[in-house]
């Protein structure tokens, strides 16, 4: 699979912009699991699961797709903003479907894009070391694209147990419980998956 990390997201970028379907969707797939990341936070704390992330993202995807031509950036943070806002319409379009609610509020599409970029924010600062310098890779990247993609080559418990502790912001007690496992193997699992995670990040933490 075609990642964005292969290449210079910079060029990529022009390329899309030369009207290129396919390379709209290359652009759009390197950011898959970073939006999933996202998506998955919004779903349990507003949806309490019953709507699947990798829908959400595809349906943001097609937004994306047919509204390319109005995106005016140069920048992957710039798109990265630019996403998320479409992520935070998909989510309250199905916010409203899933409750049956007719009239819109644009409030609620505000507050998620505001919680979407405070995700954003987490998933860089809460799981990279603090005293970490960032990698020549991070420098040229968005980190918070970066760590989702690695927190993804995770084995699954490792991810898990990370999502839930940093991102989630649930109690080591609370992540036992939810992952139906003792509090001390929590903590090892943990630990564990941490190391790893920064490790394959190009951190010695």
């Amino acid at each position: 699979m075609h990642d964005v990390a292969d290449e210079h997201p910079e060029a990529m970028l022009r390329r899309a912009r030369s009207g290129n379907g396919p390379a709209i969707g290359r652009l759009l797939n390197g950011y898959r699991r970073y939006l999933r990341l996202l998506a998955r936070l919004q779903i349990s704390r507003r949806l309490q699961g019953k709507i699947d992330a990798s829908d959400v993202v595809q349906e943001t995807f097609l937004k994306a797709h047919r509204s390319f031509g109005q995106f005016r950036g140069n920048t992957e943070a710039e798109l990265l903003a630019w996403l998320r806002q479409l992520l935070a319409t998909t989510l309250t379009d199905l916010t409203y479907r899933h409750f049956g609610r007719q009239c819109r509020d644009v409030r609620l599409e505000r507050r998620l894009a505001a919680e979407l970029d405070r995700s954003s924010l987490a998933i860089d600062r809460a799981l990279v070391a603090p005293e970490s310098s960032p990698s020549q890779q991070a420098v040229e990247r968005e980190q918070a694209v970066l760590v989702a993609n690695a927190l993804d080559d995770l084995p699954e418990d490792y991810r898990e147990v990370l999502v839930l502790r940093h991102l989630e912001g649930l109690s080591f007690p609370q992540v036992a419980k939810r992952m139906q496992r003792s509090l001390g193997s929590v903590e090892k699992l943990w630990m564990r998956a941490l190391r790893k995670l920064r490790v394959s990040l190009g951190d010695s933490a």
